[in-house]
C-alpha cells in the first residue's frame, strides 16, 4: 500500500516480474507514477487502485482484504502504524490474538531458520500478550512445516529472578504451556541467549532442556531487545531476514526501508505460501491459523 518511492515499486514490480505477487497498487497516482519513473520501472499490467494520501491507502487496502479481494497486505511508503491502524479498526481482519512481528531469520552461524518475536509491534507486552506473540509463531511455524516448533523464552539470566521480570513471564509461559494455554510447541525459559542456540554453552551451564541449544523461535522480553537482537544477526551475522505481521486474517508484509531486497523478496514469498497453506487447510476441512 502507498508505493510511493522507487525502492518500493522497484520492488513491487520485481516480484510481480518473478511470480511471486499479483499486486494491487493502492495511493496518489501522481506520486506511484513518479515513483515508477524514478525507478525506471513500468507499471503496465498492474491494477492500480487510486487514493488521495496514505490514510486512505492503508482504510482501502484493510477493506479489500477483509473482503476476500486481496490475500495479503504489504507496507509501503506509509508508517507501519497507519497500516496496522486500519487493519485494527476492521472487525472482519481481527482475531481473537493480539497482532504480532516475527522475522524469520537465515543466520550463516545456525544451523536452521531463527524466528525472532516480537520486534516490530509490542513494545512492552504483558503476559498475556507474550502467550499471543508466543502462539503466532508457533502457529506460523507449523504453516512452514515445523510440527513441534521449540521456543525459547529469553531472558538476561536461565534462572529466575523476582527482579527482573522478564525471568517470571519466561517461567509462566512455560508452566502455560504445559498446561494446553499455549499449544503446538515446546517451551521453556528463562533462557539466556547463548544457552538458547548454543548446545555447548548450555552444557557448560549444565541446562538439561530439550530447548537449549536447538530453539526454533526466540520470544525476546520485549519489543527494544527483540529490535537490537534481529539487526544485530542481520549487520553483525549476516542474517537474511523475512518480516511478517501475524494476527490477523491475511498476513502483513512489513518491511524496513532499510531493508535488502533480498528481504522484501523473501517476505512476499513467505507470505503467499501462508496464504496458499491457509487455503489448502481450508479445503481439507482442517482448522486454520491466524
Amino acid at each position: 500500500m502507498h508505493p510511493c518511492s522507487a525502492e518500493v515499486i522497484s520492488s513491487v514490480v520485481g516480484l510481480s516480474t518473478a511470480g511471486i505477487l499479483d499486486p494491487v497498487l493502492i495511493g496518489p497516482p501522481q506520486k506511484i507514477t513518479d515513483a515508477a519513473k524514478a525507478a525506471g520501472v513500468s507499471l503496465e499490467g498492474l491494477q492500480i487502485k487510486f487514493v488521495e494520501h496514505s490514510h486512505a491507502a492503508a482504510d482501502l487496502g484493510a477493506e479489500l482484504a477483509a473482503s476476500g479481494s486481496i490475500d495479503a497486505l504489504m507496507k509501503g511508503s506509509l508508517h507501519t502504524d497507519e497500516l496496522l491502524q486500519a487493519v485494527v479498526a476492521s472487525h472482519r481482519l481481527r482475531t481473537e490474538r493480539r497482532m504480532s512481528h516475527v522475522y524469520v531469520m537465515n543466520i550463516p552461524a545456525y544451523r536452521k531458520l531463527l524466528v525472532v518475536t516480537d520486534a516490530a509491534i509490542n513494545i512492552r507486552p504483558d503476559l498475556e500478550q507474550k502467550r499471543d506473540i508466543c502462539q503466532n509463531a508457533v502457529d506460523f511455524l507449523h504453516a512452514l512445516g515445523v510440527r513441534q516448533p521449540k521456543v525459547a523464552v529469553l531472558a538476561a539470566v536461565e534462572t529466575v529472578n523476582s527482579e527482573m521480570p522478564a525471568t517470571i513471564d519466561a517461567a509462566c509461559l512455560t508452566v502455560m504451556a504445559s498446561r494446553g494455554q499455549i499449544r503446538g510447541a515446546v517451551i521453556d525459559g528463562p533462557l539466556a541467549l547463548d544457552n538458547a542456540i548454543s548446545v555447548e554453552a548450555a552444557r557448560i551451564k549444565e541446562i538439561r532442556s530439550t530447548v537449549a541449544g536447538h530453539a526454533d523461535i526466540l520470544l525476546v522480553p520485549d519489543l527494544e531487545a527483540g529490535n537490537m537482537l534481529a539487526k544485530q544477526l542481520v549487520y553483525l551475522a549476516g542474517a537474511d531476514a523475512a518480516g511478517l505481521v501475524l494476527g490477523a486474517k491475511v498476513p502483513i508484509i512489513l518491511t524496513s526501508r532499510a531493508d535488502r531486497p533480498s528481504s522484501r523478496v523473501a517476505s512476499a514469498a513467505i507470505a503467499k505460501y501462508i496464504v496458499n497453506s491457509k487455503r489448502l487447510l481450508g479445503r481439507s476441512g482442517s482448522a486454520g491459523w491466524t
